[in-house]
């Protein structure tokens, strides 16, 4: 398989990551697992913004639930 996408910093990120403690490397994934949840909120919320907090929060569990089964 042949990687199309252009990266050109994929072995400075490599080198940097094999730099850190595992203990930085499991804090780096939290960190970036919190980001991508932000993420999610916030374009969520930008398509919703009509919704009341309950309903959004009802809303935003329902879609992360779906997305956590289709992971497993």
């Amino acid at each position: 398989m042949v990687d199309i996408k252009p990266r050109p910093n994929h072995k400075l990120y490599i080198q940097i990551l094999r730099r850190m403690t595992p203990e930085q490397r499991l804090a780096k994934a939290f960190e970036l697992s919190e980001f991508s949840k932000q993420l999610f909120v916030q374009g969520l919320r930008q398509r919703y913004p009509h919704l009341p907090e309950p309903e959004f929060r009802h809303l935003l569990l329902q879609r992360l639930a779906k997305c956590y089964n289709r992971n497993y």
